[in-house]
């Protein structure tokens, strides 16, 4: 409602003080409309087939004496079960693990961009496309075995994870500031 009432920024700088349409008719309807299809979906999911994204391995009976080595996360904790993997330390994998969730917080400080939103900014948008695969390797890593392979390639994703957002979006920010200033000035 925020959103709706207050709006957001344009990254565009057209004024949008023309053709406007009010909150309550159009966009509290069309509001509506999305959060009912995503229940309907969701409650598909609940009450159908609620072992869709299930792991078959969850479903071992328990045994004290024997530990499945392939007891996963569920999958939207799989990349950061990965990140916990990829330290061998365990307080250090612990702390990179939190730190994997504490550092979005940042991110307002690191992104030094004038322009907000990547709708016209290249570097930008294929940062943030190969951060998107890398979160998704990191995911599929995570309900991988532990073994020689996975074991280097989960950390050198877990370091552009980190990477991305203490190094990337400052440095790619502001080469696109300098990009914009030379275009204004020609």
């Amino acid at each position: 409602m925020a959103l709706h009432i207050h709006g957001s920024s344009n990254p565009v700088g057209i004024s949008g003080n023309m053709d406007r349409i009010p909150m309550h008719s159009y966009f509290v309807f069309k509001d509506l409309v999305t959060v009912f299809v995503f229940i309907i979906i969701f409650s598909l999911f609940v009450f159908f087939s609620p072992n869709t994204m299930g792991h078959s391995d969850n479903y071992i009976p328990g045994n004290p004496m024997v530990t499945p080595p392939s007891i996963v996360p569920e999958w939207y904790l799989l990349p950061f079960y990965a990140i916990l993997r990829s330290i061998p330390d365990k307080l250090g994998g612990v702390i990179a693990m939190f730190g994997a969730l504490l550092i979005l917080l940042i991110l307002p400080i690191t992104d030094r961009s004038v322009i907000r939103g990547n709708t016209f900014k290249v570097l930008s948008k294929l940062s943030f496309f190969l951060f998107i695969f890398n979160f998704i390797l990191l995911g599929n890593l995570g309900q991988l075995h532990v073994e020689v392979p996975f074991i280097e390639l989960g950390q050198y994703a877990t370091a552009y994870y980190f990477a991305y957002y203490l190094i990337l979006v400052p440095v790619i920010s502001s080469i696109e500031n300098i990009l914009f200033y030379i275009g204004n000035k020609l």
